[in-house]
């Protein structure tokens, strides 16, 4: 499956999904934009690195995940919203088989881009300051670091229209810049 984030505004992003054999699905706008490195783009390279196979991305390569079919999906407006409620679907079944991945992503995501967002001096959010990352934490955090510091290189450099694209569940990125 292939994992865009775009550029797609000043202050704005996209998370598209690509499962081979199945239409893509997009998230746009993604939440939690950051000049230096999205939200989401944290989750994707905390789920490879570790591999988290049913968080964000491995349920969305599953067939599951918040990310609907692009509007450039031939078809009906009736076709597509069946779809969306097949996805819904699968979404639902796949949590129920969570084995903690999601939670450990959300929680490692956190962790990471606060680690990163004070090692590298970048602006952030006041609260970041008073989050402790916890020892049984730290090793695992430090093991997605670098990787961050490579994504918010590319990340950074890119226009609007430009993007980044990885393989999953692999942390070796390319880069499109519009």
């Amino acid at each position: 499956m292939h994992v865009t984030f775009e550029r797609t505004g000043r202050r704005r992003y996209a998370t598209i999904v690509a499962p081979p054999g199945r239409e893509p699905r997009r998230l746009d706008p993604a939440p939690g934009y950051d000049d230096h490195i999205p939200h989401d783009l944290v989750h994707y390279l905390v789920e490879a690195e570790l591999g988290l196979s049913r968080g964000v991305f491995g349920r969305a390569a599953e067939g599951g995940g918040g990310f609907s079919v692009t509007a450039e999906v031939p078809g009906d407006r009736r076709a597509r919203a069946r779809a969306q409620r097949r996805l819904k679907k699968r979404e639902t079944s796949l949590s129920r088989a969570d084995n903690g991945d999601m939670a450990a992503s959300e929680a490692l995501a956190g962790l990471c881009a606060i680690a990163w967002w004070r090692r590298g001096g970048a602006q952030r959010p006041a609260w970041a300051e008073h989050v402790p990352i916890p020892p049984e934490h730290a090793a695992t955090v430090d093991r997605v670091l670098d990787r961050l510091d490579e994504a918010a290189r590319l990340w950074h450099d890119l226009p609007v229209g430009g993007s980044v694209t990885y393989t999953w569940p692999h942390s070796d990125p390319s880069v499109t810049n519009g």
